[in-house]
């Protein structure tokens, strides 16, 4: 791995590692939600959760649109969930 793509990885994973962010990467990696069905589910503060969307959003791990005046966000790489699912895997309650 060169230098240039050891950066981008490391970007990805930084951009992955906060408890909350997980778990809006492992929620809406199978299907889109909006802000507020996010905020419903993991029981955090909307501004907070929309915080961590647009990081995400910026470090190109999520992808959005807008229908009206919601937002609704999607994993923009699959392979993102897939390396969630494997080092999930090796964690144990």
């Amino acid at each position: 791995m060169d230098r240039i793509k050891a950066k981008c990885v490391a970007e990805v994973l930084k951009a992955m590692g906060h408890p909350v962010r997980l778990q809006i990467v492992a929620l809406i990696g199978r299907e889109e939600k909006c802000v507020s069905e996010i905020v419903a589910t993991l029981k955090t503060k909307h501004s907070i959760t929309s915080q961590q969307l647009n990081m995400m959003k910026d470090k190109g791990l999520l992808d959005c649109r807008r229908d009206g005046n919601r937002v609704f966000y999607r994993v923009a790489n699959p392979n993102v969930l897939s390396l969630l699912d494997c080092i999930s895997s090796k964690c144990q309650n």
